[in-house]
């Protein structure tokens, strides 16, 4: 009996484990997942320093004519303490001198032929960057099971961390099964199709930070089958397509229960895709999806890419959720829960007309998918709906003012 999509993965949450770790140079390391948590080893800023152009003051100064004493730069020492009636030229960055009390930017003072008169509301601290004030020496400053971003980079590199230790990326294994089967790059007769699933598989498990390997589409028997599985030992994840229902050659869940695949479930409720297998063959994971384009794509996001970014060492392993609303009014056969796909525009969801489990186009144009349930046969126009995004890519071909204004 089918479980529910949600008992599904639940399934996968608990038995899939992280890899195994490795050091590599942060300039290498761009959307791995941090296997440790890193301390700060010295406070940033390292010390004390002006955040303008400007002036090192006494508040007791302000409204005053001072002369300037020196002029201090980033890289310098910082100088020696100025009296009541002086200040010290400051450039940003350059650490600030003893006795500073505040600093003034250069576009606010007026400048004379012997010094400068400073404005009359000079605040204690102003323009100062304090020593720790962005991160503190012993604190954590980058937490384990973590994504690392260009951006982690510049955390990395301004504690002077050359290397990181990170998850390894996981290895995905991909073949499908099916006589009728031909690769994009082979020629094709009129009763055989395009493999057009393990394409795709492999570069959504690219994208999702895989290393990836491809074996050419096995046999519709037992010892094909088998033959393909054994190439597939050193993987973490072996992916396949097809051969899951209860056709006459459907052997894969076969194949894979005779080489010992201990199964964690064997089908769900779910339209489309509802033959989907999960299980374990020694220490590699196994995902079978059907062979459907549109089901197995709906499926591998739904299941597959939740594995992938547990295997990759993420905490971030649940589907994201953006909260929309309906484009329109949307009707479909009650009964089972649905997975539909649709286009959105940061606004709201419009699902993609005419799409059946072996289609292909509505593929390159999902955005997301909504999950109904069973008893569900119609949306409303501008109702709210959740949808798990595919692919969102928010840069617009129209230019719009972003600005918050009263």
């Amino acid at each position: 009996m089918p479980i529910s999509i949600n008992d599904a993965l639940e399934i996968i949450y608990k038995n899939v484990k992280q890899k195994s770790t490795h050091i590599l140079p942060i300039e290498e390391s761009l959307n791995a997942i941090v296997a440790k948590d890193y301390q700060a080893s010295f406070d940033l800023p390292r010390f004390n320093n002006s955040a303008m152009d400007g002036y090192a003051v006494k508040v007791k100064d302000a409204g005053n004519t001072v002369r300037i004493k020196e002029v201090t730069f980033a890289g310098d020492k910082a100088q020696e303490a100025f009296q009541q009636g002086e200040v010290v030229k400051i450039m940003t960055g350059a650490p600030i001198p003893k006795g500073c009390e505040s600093i003034v930017p250069i576009e606010d003072v007026v400048l004379l032929d012997k010094g400068l008169t400073l404005p009359s509301d000079i605040k204690e601290n102003m323009m100062i960057r304090w020593k720790g004030e962005d991160i503190k020496k012993g604190k954590i400053f980058l937490f384990k099971n973590t994504q690392i971003t260009a951006y982690t980079l510049a955390l990395l590199s301004s504690q002077g961390i050359t290397h990181i230790e990170v998850y390894r990326k996981p290895k995905v294994v991909i073949f499908s099964t099916g006589e009728e089967l031909k690769a994009h790059y082979e020629r094709v007769e009129l009763h055989q199709l395009y493999n057009s699933n393990a394409p795709m598989f492999y570069a959504r498990a690219k994208e999702l930070g895989c290393d990836v390997s491809y074996i050419a589409s096995s046999k519709d028997n037992l010892e094909s089958l088998k033959s393909a599985i054994k190439n597939a030992y050193d993987a973490d994840l072996i992916l396949t397509s097809g051969g899951v229902s209860v056709g006459d050659k459907d052997f894969t869940k076969e194949a894979f229960t005779q080489l010992g695949m201990e199964t964690y479930f064997s089908g769900i409720d779910i339209k489309p895709g509802k033959p989907t297998t999960f299980g374990k063959i020694n220490q590699c994971l196994v995902i079978n999806l059907p062979g459907n384009p549109l089901a197995s794509m709906v499926n591998f996001e739904m299941f597959v890419k939740p594995t992938i970014i547990k295997l990759s060492g993420s905490k971030s392993f649940y589907h994201p959720i953006i909260h929309t609303k309906m484009e329109q009014e949307y009707s479909f056969r009650a009964g089972k829960n649905s997975v539909i796909l649709g286009t959105w525009n940061g606004l709201t969801f419009n699902p993609i007309p005419n799409q059946k489990p072996g289609m292909v186009s509505p593929l390159n144009l999902a955005d997301g998918m909504i999950v109904t349930t069973k008893e569900i046969n119609k949306l409303n126009r501008d109702q709210e709906v959740l949808m798990i995004p595919i692919k969102i890519n928010l840069q617009n071909e129209i230019k719009k003012d972003f600005f918050i204004r009263n």
